[in-house]
C-alpha cells in the first residue's frame, strides 16, 4: 500500500520531467528553424536602421520631435524598475529627449524579420547611461516604424 502511494505521488514529477525534455527539444528545433529563416536583405536592414538612427539622433540633438518620425503614434515604452513592470506611452521618451542633448550611440546586435514585421535589439548609450534596447517594428508603407520599445538599463 505504501509503495502504491509513493509511486502515485511521484507520477506528476515523472510527467513534468518528460514534458520538460520535450519542451527543451521543441525549443531547440524552433531555434534552428528560426536561424534558417532569419535572412535579412540589405534593403530591409537599411530601412530598419533609418528608424533606429532617428531614435539615436533624437538623443544626440536633444529633440523628441526627431524620434517621433521613428515611432507610430500609439507606441509604448516598457521597462522593469525595482522589480515592477513599468509601461508608458512613447511621449515619455520624447520628453526625456527634450531635456537636453546627450552623446548617443548604438551597436546593432540582432534583427529578425517576417515580411512586414521585425524585432530589433541594440546596445545603446545616452551620455554615460547604457541600455539593452529591444524594438518591435512594422513596415508602414515604405517606412519601418517602431511600435514598442522595451529596455533594460545596465
Amino acid at each position: 500500500m505504501k509503495k502504491t502511494i509513493l509511486i502515485l505521488s511521484l507520477l506528476p514529477f515523472a510527467f513534468l520531467s518528460c514534458n520538460n525534455s520535450n519542451t527543451e527539444k521543441q525549443v531547440t528545433n524552433n531555434q534552428i528553424k528560426n536561424e534558417k529563416n532569419m535572412q535579412v536583405t540589405e534593403e530591409q536592414k537599411k530601412g530598419i536602421l533609418q528608424a533606429i538612427d532617428l531614435y539615436i539622433e533624437a538623443g544626440n540633438k536633444g529633440d523628441g520631435k526627431i524620434a517621433k518620425e521613428a515611432f507610430v503614434t500609439t507606441a509604448t515604452v516598457s521597462w522593469v524598475e525595482n522589480g515592477k513592470l513599468k509601461s508608458s506611452p512613447i511621449q515619455a521618451l520624447y520628453d526625456f529627449f527634450d531635456q537636453g542633448a546627450l552623446e548617443s550611440s548604438y551597436e546593432l546586435t540582432s534583427i529578425n524579420i517576417a515580411e512586414d514585421v521585425a524585432t530589433v535589439r541594440i546596445e545603446s548609450q545616452f551620455g554615460t547611461a547604457k541600455f539593452a534596447d529591444m524594438f518591435a517594428m512594422v513596415k508602414d508603407g515604405d517606412k519601418w516604424k517602431i511600435v514598442s520599445k522595451v529596455y533594460h538599463a545596465k
